[in-house]
């Protein structure tokens, strides 16, 4: 019972990623609801694992802190041992077998991983252990709303500017129209030098 409510929370954020032709670009929300509570109005749901491979989180906090130190981890203990750097696909897949072999006691988690190592990729993965590569994808309560604006504005040509500010609408959309989605959104785009974000808030009166 405690799980089945735990999951019904993964649906309480928006977090969208686009595939550009030089980069991702993910982005999310900063509300942390618990029902129709909201726990905090400043959270970051954007988080990295090296600088050019990020995640987007939802779900429960103790789970996501798991997962995510766990990759991190992994990423720089493979980087030491000269194992050579873990490949976004790599990570994804590692991600995915640690949460399809884990559905009696699941990690509550919906997650979208997207980064650049040879090429800019993006994976959507969710507790279950499903995953799949995406060129543009959205998640969570407000993910209808975010879905309409990538359909209506993702083109395979797009720079990592252009979907970076097609994200950030997107997001923005959905705290229109979501209660469960609200502040701001942490908007990223990661290519083969690194990381850069951005905070976007609706202006007044909208």
């Amino acid at each position: 019972m405690e799980a089945e409510k735990k999951i019904k929370y993964l649906k309480g954020t928006t977090t969208v990623g686009l595939v550009a032709k030089d980069g991702v670009v993910l982005a999310a929300d900063r509300r942390a609801s618990e029902g129709f509570f909201v726990a905090n109005k400043m959270v970051r749901k954007l988080l990295y694992i090296t600088d050019n491979i990020g995640i987007t989180t939802a779900g429960s906090v103790a789970d996501l802190q798991f997962i995510y130190y766990y990759l991190k981890n992994t990423y720089h203990y493979n980087l030491i041992s000269g194992s050579g750097p873990t490949t976004v696909k790599g990570l994804a897949t590692l991600l995915a077998n640690i949460l399809s072999t884990s559905k009696y006691f699941p990690y509550i988690v919906q997650i979208l991983m997207g980064g650049y190592d040879t090429a800019p990729r993006l994976y959507n993965l969710d507790y279950l252990g499903d995953a799949t590569e995406e060129k543009y994808v959205a998640t969570g309560s407000g993910s209808p709303v975010a879905m309409g604006v990538l359909e209506d504005n993702y083109r395979d040509d797009l720079t990592a500017d252009e979907a970076m500010d097609i994200a950030a609408r997107a997001v923005l959309s959905a705290i229109k129209r979501d209660s469960f989605t609200g502040t701001g959104v942490i908007v990223s785009k990661i290519t083969a030098t690194g990381h850069v974000e951005k905070e976007v808030y609706l202006r007044k009166g909208t």
